[in-house]
Parts: structure tokens; C-alpha cells; sequence
């Protein structure tokens, strides 16, 4: 650590320099909902994402897509290549971050359902049939693709438009991130499906590399950028969540997420997140390593 120069916080990890083209990430024990950092750590989480993020780079690589990985130092560290982050990328650059969130719902869930019941998505941009009631947990009739803002305070959904003129990137180009996206994700929700998962939902991020082809970047089918639910369950109509949407549940009931949005709404100051009880943060940490398992086949310890 002391020969690295620290770069950045996020939200859950930490960034270094390691040398001219390498970054190394540490993952902190942090949890984050909301866009807000909870004031609890979490026992084991950072090494969980890192070694679930590490395992889909590696069936990312097998599968022939571009990765910024490569490889994993310490149980809650990786390291990968650079690239750049520039606010404002045009069709000239490379081997940049493509400042968008790339988002792929599989159920209807979370927020989705939260934007269906407020008439901002209609049934049938979904791929079901005008005026169909749609149900919590409804399987899409095709996956849903949309992006929201990345370097933004605050994620914003984008139509298609602003979407290509803030990101720098062609018709081509994000349609070429989606066909990646689409590829690695039929391997995620194969191989959790025979271990007892659904795979719900998902984002990632990519950046565009010196050849301005697509490359998979920071984390993804980890506890924290997916939804999962347990298959048995889910066959039995219920939605088991297994993943941070079980934090997120827990702010929901206890009133500070509809606190939070109303603030939001009003351009209010917005409400400090109260930590998580000593008996939550034991579940959530059991949550984590259970979940690891079942997403990778791989035994925590």
C-alpha cells in the first residue's frame, strides 16, 4: 500500500495508482444504498464483491469479451488496467470510461415496479401488451436495456439521444456494449439458475479501449451492481431478495427511504442515514458470503 499513491473514494472501494497503466481497487467493508454511504461496516463484503467480481472477469476473458482485469493480488484487492475519465468524451478519444450506467432487468422489480405504478414506464415499452397489468416479479417478455448518467451526483435515466451525445460513443459503439453486456449475462443467469438463483437485474460499466472496442470495467454480478432471488421461492410466488435490495427493504420499512425522496423531490437538504443494528449488519454479512457462494460455486473459505 505505501508504495501505491491513493487516487480516489467511492463509495465502497478505493482506488490507487500502481503504476503507468495499472489502477489497483480495495474493497472496503463499506455499504452503500440509495447514493448514501451507511455509518456501518459490514464484515467481509469488500472481499465477497472482489472475489464474485474477479470470477465473471475470468468467464468475461474465457468468453472473448474485453476486460479491464488483470488479476487479484489479495482477497480484497484487484488490479486492472487504466483508463481515462474524461467529462466530456467525444468520437476522437480512447481508451476512456463511458460515462453511462448500463442497466439489464430480467423481472420486473425494485425501482422498475416503482416506475410502472407511476405511470413513467407504460406496459408496453416493456415488451407486454397495452394496458396489461403488470405484476411484482413478472418475468420480461424480453430483457429490458436502458442507461443512466455515471459522473452525475445523482443516476438520471437517459433516452437514447442525450445518451450518445454525453457518452462520446456511436450507434455502433453502444450497440456493441449492449451485445457484450447480453453475452456475459446469458453465462451469469445459466450458471446461477443451476446453483438455486435468478439473476433479476444488473449494471455495468464499460469503457471504450485503444482500439475504441468495447471493454467490460469496475465491478459487476457482485451482491451489490445485481438483484438476485432465491428460484424455489421465487417458483412458489415469492420474491426473496438476496442481494443489497435487502438493505435497501430495510430503509424502505423503517420510513428514511420515502423521507430521502421527498427531500429530493423538494430540493431539501437530505436526512443522514442512520446506521444499521448490530443484528441487521450479522444477517447482512452472512447475506453476502452465503450469496457469494451461490453466485460463483466457490467456497468462501
Amino acid at each position: 500500500m505505501a508504495e501505491m499513491k491513493f487516487i480516489r473514494k467511492g463509495k465502497v472501494k478505493e482506488v490507487y495508482d500502481a503504476g503507468p497503466n495499472e489502477l489497483e481497487f480495495y474493497f472496503t467493508n463499506n455499504i452503500s444504498v440509495f447514493d448514501k454511504i451507511i455509518p456501518s461496516q459490514i464484515p467481509f463484503k469488500g472481499e465477497t464483491l472482489n472475489r464474485t467480481s474477479a470470477h465473471w472477469f475470468e468467464a468475461a476473458k474465457k468468453l472473448g469479451l474485453r476486460t479491464h482485469y488483470i488479476g487479484m493480488p489479495a482477497p480484497d484487492r484487484m488490479r486492472v488496467k487504466k483508463v481515462q475519465i474524461l467529462q466530456k468524451p467525444t468520437i476522437k478519444d480512447k481508451n476512456f470510461l463511458v460515462p453511462l450506467e448500463f442497466i439489464c432487468r430480467y423481472y420486473i422489480a425494485g425501482s422498475m415496479h416503482d416506475r410502472i405504478n407511476e405511470g413513467t414506464v407504460k406496459p408496453e415499452e416493456l415488451g407486454f401488451k397495452k394496458g396489461y397489468e403488470v405484476k411484482y416479479g413478472e418475468e420480461l417478455p424480453e430483457p429490458y436495456f436502458e442507461v443512466t448518467t455515471k459522473l452525475e451526483k445523482v443516476d438520471r435515466h437517459l433516452d437514447m439521444k442525450e445518451a450518445l451525445k454525453i457518452s462520446g460513443i456511436s450507434m455502433d459503439e453502444f450497440n456493441a456494449i449492449k451485445d457484450a453486456f447480453l453475452k456475459i449475462d446469458g453465462r451469469i443467469n445459466k450458471e446461477v439458475k443451476k446453483r438455486g438463483l435468478i439473476h433479476v437485474d444488473g449494471k455495468k460499466e464499460f469503457a471504450l479501449d485503444e482500439e475504441r472496442m468495447p471493454m467490460i470495467i469496475d465491478t459487476f454480478g457482485t451482491a451489490d451492481e445485481d438483484r438476485w432471488w432465491d428460484l424455489k421461492q421465487h417458483e412458489a410466488g415469492k420474491f426473496v431478495e438476496l442481494s443489497k435490495e435487502f438493505v435497501r427493504q430495510h430503509y424502505r420499512d423503517t420510513g428514511y427511504h420515502g423521507a430521502l425522496m421527498e427531500a429530493r423531490k423538494l430540493g431539501k437538504p437530505e436526512p443522514d442515514i442512520p446506521a444499521l443494528p448490530s443484528e441487521m449488519v450479522k444477517k447482512v454479512s452472512d447475506l453476502y458470503i452465503d450469496l457469494f457462494a451461490k453466485i460463483t460455486g466457490e467456497k468462501f473459505r
